[in-house]
């Protein structure tokens, strides 16, 4: 490694961000990545540790004491070929991954772990700005034709993968615009739309043909999901135009709470709620959008996507937001010895609620109440664990003031009437069936249609969905041709 005693010389180096009151303003990114030379001291602090579970710890298995390397040694040219060997969109995980590889970076055993994620970070955006990421055309041309239905990070992942191949790849999204969930479910503030459309222009160069606006199958009437679509064509249709077809949706199906008063207008799933705003942001034109201006806010769900409400809901101007967790509260910190080099579960403050926000733990929803038809408060109990069944704390009722309820409680499955469309065998949970063995791996029981992301493994990472992308590129690549030199 380039500083052998570095993990012992410098501290972990935090990415900043900008203050509360600037940054809540607008809906831009705010946080403030590392210069060149906090860059390399942070990678200085990578350890010759001889097995690198950050390896194992990152889905897409990303290189990282070699680019960690090439960083402290200046050679930033090396570091994003090497990133990019195993990623395809280094700047989405760069912004909202999670970052497992640092729970299982072997210096977490008892000091800060390494900021890989922050060193990702850098090396993506300083290859943006040096205009080293360009289009990798496919030596030659198969004239195999791949459908790719869904254009999230799976989709694209998938997509790209395949026309560097020299396949020609069609990219269907029923939106009006390509991201799947980065585009309509990630906020602004965390990562600005364009980063996708930079590696739209990148794929466009690269063959792929790009269909926004296109329903493969139907959706259920009267669905949640967001769906802008203004045409429709055949699962039927697809398989006879295309050689191979690649199933790359969501799992958009939102978990509900079948509580009393579900029904009170102001009850909404935050899929209902945060795609709006971005589509505000990007210049359209959204009739009755919902917001949260001089609302009291609770937001029901203690993740990632409640945080975002969060969020949203400050910048709308709300009253007063609230997010309730039914799990009891973590501890600050985890028990190394007894979780590394596994994702820990310990308390996460996100940048949102550090913009104001209180936080509820361990706290059900008994009901919904409401005047006229809209919800005005909830009647919530706290709840604690006993011989490993959740129960009430008698006496612990109370009633809370809402103006605004958001669901955010996670995905339970994809959407059963697209599965259902193709034929598509199913597991126990809802997903797409398909397994992931090295030969024929994301393959479904029907001819030549495979299935990768959450359609097939439910709600995850981006992160992964990169992952399964690739690999299903792979496996369609082999069905295809009989070999492939793609990566798995």
């Amino acid at each position: 490694m380039g500083k052998i005693t570095g993990f012992m010389e410098y501290e972990r180096i935090e990415e900043g961000y900008k203050p509360v009151a600037e940054r809540l303003k607008n809906y831009k990114e705010f946080v403030i990545g590392l210069d060149d030379q906090q860059a390399s001291t942070q990678a200085a602090r990578c350890m010759d540790c001889g097995t690198p579970f950050c390896n194992s710890g990152c889905p897409v298995n990303n290189i990282i004491p070699d680019f960690n390397d090439m960083v402290f040694r200046d050679d930033w040219k090396n570091a994003i070929d090497t990133l990019h060997s195993t990623n395809n969109f280094p700047e989405f995980t760069g912004r909202i991954c999670p970052a497992p590889c640092e729970a299982a970076c072997t210096l977490n055993v008892n000091d800060e772990a390494v900021g890989i994620k922050s060193i990702e970070h850098a090396i993506i955006d300083r290859a943006w700005a040096e205009g080293w990421v360009k289009p990798r055309l496919a030596p030659h041309k198969t004239g195999k034709k791949v459908a790719v239905v869904g254009s999230g990070p799976a989709g694209m992942a998938a997509a790209q993968q395949l026309a560097r191949v020299g396949h020609d790849v069609t990219l269907f999204e029923k939106n009006d615009r390509v991201g799947g969930l980065l585009r309509y479910g990630i906020p602004d503030f965390k990562m600005e739309k364009i980063h996708i459309d930079r590696r739209v222009e990148q794929m466009q160069a690269e063959g792929v043909t790009f269909r926004t606006g296109v329903m493969i199958g139907s959706l259920p009437k009267g669905s949640k999901v967001t769906n802008w679509a203004k045409e429709t064509i055949s699962p039927e249709q697809l398989q006879k135009d295309f050689d191979a077809v690649v199933l790359t949706g969501g799992a958009e199906q939102s978990r509900d709470l079948p509580v009393p008063g579900r029904d009170l207008d102001g009850v909404y799933f935050a899929m209902e709620f945060l795609p709006l705003q971005n589509k505000v942001n990007a210049g359209d034109k959204v009739k009755g959008q919902l917001r949260a201006d001089g609302k009291h806010v609770i937001v029901i769900g203690g993740g990632d996507t409640g945080s975002d409400c969060v969020g949203t809901s400050n910048r709308h101007g709300a009253a007063s937001v609230t997010q309730f967790e039914l799990m009891p509260e973590p501890p600050v910190e985890e028990n190394r010895p007894m979780t590394w080099p596994y994702w820990p579960i310990k308390l996460r403050t996100s940048s949102s609620h550090e913009e104001g926000c209180e936080r509820e733990f361990a706290i059900s929803t008994k009901a919904l109440i409401g005047e006229k038809g809209k919800v005005t408060g909830l009647t919530t109990v706290r709840v604690e664990w006993k011989d490993g069944k959740m129960v009430e704390v008698a006496g612990s009722e109370q009633t809370l003031k809402a103006d605004l309820v958001l669901l955010a409680m996670g995905f339970v499955s994809p959407v059963a009437s697209v599965l259902d469309a193709f034929g598509i065998e199913k597991d126990n949970r809802g997903n797409a069936k398909a397994g992931t063995d090295f030969i024929g791996g994301y393959a479904t029981n029907l001819p030549k249609v495979f299935a990768a992301g959450d359609i097939r493994r439910g709600q995850s990472l981006v992160v992964w969905a990169i992952r399964e992308g690739r690999q299903a590129a792979r496996s369609v690549d082999e069905f295809l041709m009989g070999y492939s030199d793609l990566p798995r």
